[in-house]
């Protein structure tokens, strides 16, 4: 099992920034790829990024590109993801999860664990 925490969501203006924080516990961190995730009221949960194991690799929605970064520290379980110029489109909640399997996906079903996520909302 692995236990996943947000936080760093909040208010903010457009054009802002915000640090969202995923720490983990229980398994060994370094075994899983990690994700964000962000779901909107009424529409389906949809992918923001995703590392690598090792952070050798990053990948991001073409929504996202450019504006937001995905990092990771394993050496304090976390995994991270800064936001820069905010869009009122970007408010959803924001989830992270785990991926024990290696292969790239931006498809919820194939992430083993998931966060309760952190509430992000940009005012225009």
């Amino acid at each position: 099992q692995v236990q996943l925490v947000e936080s760093g969501g909040g208010l903010v203006q457009a054009g802002g920034s915000l640090r969202l924080s995923c720490a983990a516990s229980g398994r060994t961190f370094s075994n899983y790829a990690m994700g964000w995730f962000r779901q909107a009221p009424g529409k389906e949960r949809e992918f923001v990024a995703r590392i690598s194991r090792s952070a050798g690799s990053t990948y991001y929605a073409n929504s996202v590109r450019g504006r937001f970064t995905i990092s990771r520290d394993n050496a304090k379980n976390t995994v991270y993801l800064q936001m820069n110029s905010l869009k009122p489109e970007d408010t959803a909640v924001y989830y992270c999860a785990a991926d024990l399997g290696t292969t790239p996906s931006s498809y919820p079903g194939d992430y083993d664990y998931w966060g309760q996520g952190t509430q992000v909302t940009v005012s225009s």
